[in-house]
Parts: structure tokens; sequence; C-alpha cells
């Protein structure tokens, strides 16, 4: 339910405001965060974040974009912290909405076996490109089909706990999750399709749906869905395992199942069962960093007594390469959806995407990204919309992203 996550909030956040008071703030509160102006030459196709089956954050004519987002951290003692994240910018309801909200114990200073665990509202540990505040990466503005995908749909509303072990050879970190809240996870893939944006949703946030899409089931043209409620009282979960070899490699394995019922729902939400496999693999040899993800997996609906499921598959190889203050970066996307059943492939899509990008960074203040984006993709979707079975898309931005 929504109250829940207001609830799960105010716990998180009286505590969190509470404590501070005890505290001297200078040296147990911690805030940092960027600024972002951007200048974007989109494509033309409007936007799927306004109802359009634009495939980017920006589309038609929209040619500036802005944002602002916040971290604060509070040192409660020296293993436990609370966070909370905030982005403000002009599509969001209210401008301002939070990304996450924890509360984390880290006992990383327990010698060879060490653990750690997270309760509240954030992003899960899945990505190896994703890792800067508000779910951003550090070698492109735009993330792969991937992570896009993961940080619209998904977000870990319970705990989250991990357990690591080092020893001559490496690390290795063994990963598990309990989540509720998350049952319309699926409603994107199946009836959008992959994107690459770098806007992950807010907690109270409720998404467009494409119009095309409503208009085939003759649905209001203006439907939206909720993201992150609890539909059908059933847990979640996600286990998962990394092996990190110092200078060498790191390696990930993830299972998620949000355990929803296809068949629930209620008066505005359709719960869906959505599960998948995700591999990651990182290397850096010198100045170079490579990464590849593959992501495999699976969603389903029932309404009416009909089942209406669709296969989804992703992966992605980056590369990126420091040269003093400049960075440039290349990555590959290959991306595709089948609904399973169909009489027709108004569902299914196939895809690919080339990024490139060059970041300068000589002030720890300031960073300039100049990103191309180019998009083949062919979904059958488009034909009823009239815009034909392929689509070629091209964007370009240049971004100011200013740090404190």
């Amino acid at each position: 339910m929504r109250s829940g996550l207001v609830l799960l909030a105010m716990l998180l956040v009286v505590p969190f405001a509470t404590t501070a008071q005890a505290l001297d703030i200078s040296d147990d509160l911690t805030i940092t965060g960027y600024a972002d102006l951007r200048a974007v030459a989109p494509t033309g196709q409007e936007s799927w974040l306004d109802g359009g089956l634009g495939k980017f954050r920006y589309g038609g004519g929209q040619n500036v974009g802005a944002e602002g987002v916040a971290q604060a951290e509070l040192r409660l003692d020296d293993v436990l912290h609370a966070v909370t994240v905030l982005r403000a910018e002009p599509q969001t309801p209210g401008v301002v909405d939070a990304l996450e909200t924890y509360l984390r114990y880290d006992d990383s200073d327990g010698g060879d076996l060490a653990w750690s665990v997270k309760g509240g509202a954030f992003f899960p540990t899945i990505s190896l490109e994703n890792d800067d505040i508000g779910w951003t990466s550090p070698y492109t503005l735009t993330p792969s089909a991937i992570n896009s995908w993961i940080g619209d749909e998904l977000r870990t509303i319970g705990s989250e706990g991990t357990l690591r072990w080092k020893n001559e050879l490496g690390t290795l970190s063994l990963i598990g999750a309990l989540t509720c809240c998350n049952d319309e996870a699926g409603v994107l893939m199946a009836d959008r399709g992959w994107s690459m944006d770098d806007r992950p949703m807010g907690l109270f946030e409720r998404v467009r749906l494409p119009a095309a899409t409503l208009k085939i089931f003759h649905a209001p043209s203006y439907g939206r869905t909720g993201m992150f409620d609890e539909i059908d009282g059933q847990v979640g979960w996600y286990l998962g395992a990394t092996w990190q070899m110092p200078g060498i490699v790191k390696l990930s394995v993830t299972r998620y199942d949000n355990q929803g019922e296809p068949e629930a729902a209620t008066a505005r939400d359709n719960a869906w069962r959505t599960k998948f496999w995700s591999f990651g693999a990182r290397t850096q040899v010198g100045s170079l960093v490579l990464i590849a993800q593959h992501l495999t997996g699976y969603t389903e609906i029932e309404f009416s007594g009909i089942e209406s499921a669709t296969k989804f598959q992703s992966g992605f190889l980056l590369g990126s390469y420091d040269i003093d203050d400049w960075r440039i970066s290349l990555r590959e996307d290959l991306f595709q959806t089948r609904r399973v059943g169909a009489l027709n492939n108004i569902w299914s899509e196939d895809g690919n995407a080339t990024t490139g990008a060059i970041s300068w960074s000589a002030y720890p203040w300031l960073r300039l990204t100049g990103e191309v984006i180019k998009m083949n993709s062919q979904r059958g979707e488009y034909v009823p919309a009239g815009l034909g079975l392929n689509r070629n898309d091209l964007q370009v931005q240049f971004d100011s992203r200013f740090f404190f």
C-alpha cells in the first residue's frame, strides 16, 4: 500500500532527525549530491515518460533538462548509518521525491568474515555499472537498457543482508533480501518494452503508461500505474553472489522473484509476477575498465481469466578509458521481448543501441559530458501507432554536472 511507504519513510526519517539533534552535525551528518543542467538534441518521437513510444528520457521538443539530487547520510555510530536520497526535477509530481531511504549496519571491520544489512527502501544490489549517487553511472549519462529498467521498475522495500568472506584468492559476498511493495514490476517491460533513461522512478510516483498501448485496450489515454505498492500480501526475494579478485575480475550472479500473484489487483493497479537472472563481470586493465551484464526474465499478469506473459532479455558490453582528466566510454546494448503464445508480434521487440560518451573532470566539483546514443528498434506496437515496424533514433546530450 502507498500508506505503507509513507509509514516506512516516517520511521526512518524521525530517528534520523531526532538523533541529529544530539550529535555534532559537522562530524556526523554528510550531505552530498549534484545539480545537473543539460542541452538535448532529442529524437523526434515523444518520450515514454510523456505517454509516447520514444525509448529515451527526452523526446519531441524537449531541448533542455535539469535536476538536483541530494544524499544525506547520518552516522548514528561507527557501524550504523541512516541514508536518504532525494531528487528534484520538473517532471516529478510535486517537484521533489525520494529515491531511497534506509538504515545500514556495516560490520566491515570484522576481519576476514564480515556482514552488513540494510533496511528501508533502496536500489537492489545488482548493477556493476550504476554505482554513483541516485542510481547514476560514472561512465555515461544514460545507463544501459538493463540498468535503466532496474531504476524504472525495481526497488527493494524491506531488508538486504550481505555476508563477506575474505581470503588469499579474493572476496566472496553472499547477498539475500526479502522485499515487499514491488508488485507492479513488469508492467513497463510488457507494455513499453526496453528503454534507456537516467531518470529512476521516485518512491511516491505514478508512472505514465504509453498512450498507444492504452488505446489498444480502450483504456483512458492518461492512465498511470504505481510501481512500489503491496497488492497481494506476498513477500518477494532475491539472492546473489559476487566473487572479487583484486586487480583481476569481479563476477556476479543474482536471482530475483517478486512472488507476485498475477491475478491480484486493487481498484487502480494489478500485480505482476516478475522473475529474472542477472549475470555480470567487471575487470580493469590499467586505465581501461570493461563491464558486461546479461539479464533474462519473465513477467506475467492475469485478468478476466486470461494469462498474458512476456519473456525479456538484454545484454551489454561497456568499455571506459581514463586519460588524465578525460574519460571516454563506449557501450553496445542488445535487447528483446517476446509475448508468450501471442498470435501476432505487436508486443514483441528487438533492438540494439550504441552509446558513446566523453567526459571532462578537471575539478572535483564539475563534470562536463557529451553523449550520443544511436538506437535501432523493431516493435509491433509501432505499426498501429503509425510509426512503422522499424525505427532509428538518435539522441545527443551535453551535460554540466556540479557536485557538492
